[in-house]
């Protein structure tokens, strides 16, 4: 499921904004060491799994889950947003991008998971370069062991 799901996601991501995206990788805590790490292009797209409950539909044979996914959307600071900020419409912009991202990936579907759908937004202000925005979805996860 996870392999299906980030590939189809890195695919659709690559698509959004006439391919605005400049960089998708699997997220490392990669904004935490960013002085750290091989500079990336940006703005970044993060995929993040969340810890997986599984349920047994039928024992040993197939299981269910609602896992959650963690999009980490790294894009550069722009200045102050402010009122009289002369840079705030582009400090702004730090919010479109998350609405195209949703508008392409709302109800991704694929062999092994169904109903992908935002169910969550966080914006990390504690970086000095960069604004992190967090896109949390939610799906229905379906696994089967051939027997």
């Amino acid at each position: 499921m996870r392999k299906e799901l980030y590939n189809l996601l890195c695919k659709e991501l690559k698509e959004v904004g006439e391919g605005a995206i400049k960089h998708i990788d699997l997220w490392n805590h990669n904004v935490e060491f960013i002085e750290q790490e091989a500079n990336w292009a940006r703005p970044a797209v993060f995929v993040e799994f969340c810890p997986i409950r599984w349920n047994a539909i039928v024992a040993g044979v197939e299981y269910r889950a609602e896992p959650e996914v963690k999009l980490h959307i790294v894009t550069d600071w722009r200045g102050s947003s402010s009122g009289d900020s002369p840079f705030r419409e582009e400090a702004l912009e730090v919010f479109d991008l998350p609405e195209l991202i949703h508008e392409r990936l709302s109800c991704l579907e694929g062999e092994t998971f169904k109903v992908f759908d935002l169910v969550e937004s966080q914006t990390n202000h504690d970086h000095e370069e960069i604004v992190e925005t967090i896109e949390v979805y939610s799906c229905v996860a379906i696994k089967r062991l051939s027997r």
